[in-house]
């Protein structure tokens, strides 16, 4: 017994360690709620997502189009039900997997007769239906609003009684030409060029997190976990419960790990039977319900074929690199290289991938070595392809492959830039200014309340323990090499607690289970 409470008072001294590291962060339920939305989505065969009083703010407060339009409504209004068919053939031009114009303003709706909602719609002021509300989506978070409120930047849409209206009254306000007849991959002219704008980065968080759920998909459906690849899995997720740029995705990777044994023993593969329950459970929900959407915004091609989930991975792995600390770095390389070389289904792209990883011969002992060592990475498969699309004259026409970070995003990057004779580029880089763009590119401006997320983290995986007993789970805490988790917290101590806490639950659970068996 004294064995086991001083093994539990040094996980304790761990977790201290953990929240020293990360300085005051959320408690309890709030904490918990804020690392996900629940519940919001769009109703059968409809574009605009139906929201109420319970996720109205936290939907918004997460999404990253730049304008939202509101429509509170009421069921039972004849004139409502009459306007839904226009309301809903605007919000597909911006909503849902077949958007002509992802990512640029999120359409919702709250049904102003449902008694949740009633003073929610008494905030906004609701004294007539339909009444559509513009502004940032950020903005809708308020104590009370009144039309023709000064400095307000939400504004009641006064004239969107059709489809049309509606339509001309955005454009006017964004100086926009969107078209009702616009459909998806045919307005190449209007895609963001995100070699000229730093800020479509902001964007990318629903890209990172689209990335990460169709990974997962593919694990799951090409049933890619196996006694050889599991542990690899496992480490890689240890990583995005720590620094995944999504709270979402933080989340649903903690959760991912804690049922992990559940459905990949040690040596066993995925029964048949569980991979299409599993699929929808894991695959849908590690970045939160809806996710995968089926389309990209940031990463998004001028044709479908294009950029997409190459792209959204390779942003995950820049995001990694740069939130990591030093003592992660060796780590979280063999983590990404085996992810890649186990999971990543084009097989030219991860043999190229694992190539580059088996020439690193010096262990990273730094975050910066292994950012820099990606981007290196990166632009060497850019060249490649360079010439490769070149050769086919298959290159997007709107996002060429070039190589990164251009000189309109990081001019102090570049010492001096000369062409050879074939017409590849030669850069003598600043290496010191290419470190600090990436991380202020893909670290502070790709950012979903990351700061505090790795304790929130914590907390959830703390949440799922929460049934067992004090008494038990120091008992079984005496089984975990206390000892080790500490040397790795000391050097990360994000991830080492986090990976100490998860392999305590994952005893905790056998424990238990043995228990019962006996008792049968």
């Amino acid at each position: 017994m004294a064995a086991a409470t001083t093994a539990a008072r040094r996980l304790l001294l761990a977790l201290a360690a953990l929240a020293a590291c990360l300085g005051a962060a959320p408690r309890g339920a709030d904490a918990l709620r804020s690392l996900g939305v629940g519940g919001a989505k769009a109703a059968d065969g409809d574009a605009a997502v139906d929201l109420d009083a319970s996720n109205f703010t936290a939907f918004l407060q997460a999404s990253p189009e730049s304008f939202a339009v509101v429509e509170f409504f009421a069921h039972w209004c004849p004139a409502c039900r009459n306007y839904k068919p226009h309301y809903e053939k605007v919000a597909k031009l911006f909503n849902g997997p077949d958007a002509a114009h992802p990512g640029t303003i999120v359409m919702a709706r709250v049904d102003c007769a449902s008694k949740v909602n009633v003073e929610l719609c008494n905030k906004f002021s609701v004294d007539h239906y339909p009444y559509l509300v513009w502004g940032p989506p950020t903005k809708f978070n308020l104590v009370q609003w009144k039309p023709k409120q000064e400095k307000s930047e939400l504004e009641l849409i006064d004239d969107g009684r059709t489809a049309d209206r509606l339509l001309k009254w955005i454009n006017k306000k964004m100086g926009s030409s969107f078209n009702l007849d616009d459909k998806k991959y045919e307005n190449e002219s209007m895609l963001p060029k995100n070699a000229s704008d730093p800020e479509q980065i902001a964007r990318a968080i629903y890209d990172v997190e689209e990335a990460t759920a169709h990974a997962l998909q593919i694990i799951l459906e090409h049933k890619m976990i196996k006694p050889d690849t599991r542990d690899s899995l496992i480490r890689f997720l240890q990583i995005l419960v720590a620094h995944h740029p999504s709270k979402r995705c933080r989340r649903g990777s903690a959760e991912l790990l804690i049922d992990f044994d559940d459905h990949w023993h040690t040596n066993l593969s995925l029964s048949l039977q569980d991979s299409s329950t599993l699929l929808k459970s894991a695959g849908e929900k590690i970045c939160g319900n809806g996710v995968p959407r089926g389309y990209w915004i940031f990463c998004r091609g001028s044709k479908k074929e294009m950029r997409g989930f190459s792209c959204g991975l390779w942003v995950l792995l820049h995001s990694l690199t740069v939130r990591i600390g030093d003592g992660e770095s060796q780590i979280t390389f063999t983590s990404i290289c085996d992810f890649i070389h186990n999971f990543f289904i084009c097989e030219e792209c991860r043999t190229h991938f694992y190539e580059m990883c088996s020439s690193v011969s010096v262990p990273f002992k730094s975050a910066r070595d292994l950012a820099l060592w990606l981007w290196t990475a990166h632009n060497k498969v850019n060249e490649r392809l360079m010439k490769e699309e070149k050769d086919l004259d298959n290159a997007d026409p709107s996002f060429p492959k070039i190589i990164w970070p251009p000189k309109q995003l990081c001019p102090l990057c570049y010492r001096s830039s000369s062409s050879t004779a074939d017409g590849a580029m030669q850069v003598e880089w600043n290496e010191d200014e290419v470190f600090n763009f990436l991380v202020n590119y893909y670290g502070k401006m790709l950012v979903s309340s990351y700061r505090e997320a790795s304790m929130e983290s914590l907390l959830q995986v703390t949440k799922q323990v929460g049934s067992i007993s004090d008494d038990s789970f120091a008992s079984s805490a005496a089984t975990v090499p206390i000892g080790a988790a500490l040397g790795i917290a000391l050097a990360s101590c994000t991830f080492g607690a986090l990976a100490c806490f998860w392999r305590t639950q994952q005893k905790n659970r056998k424990y238990y289970h043995l228990r019962s068996l006996k008792k049968i």
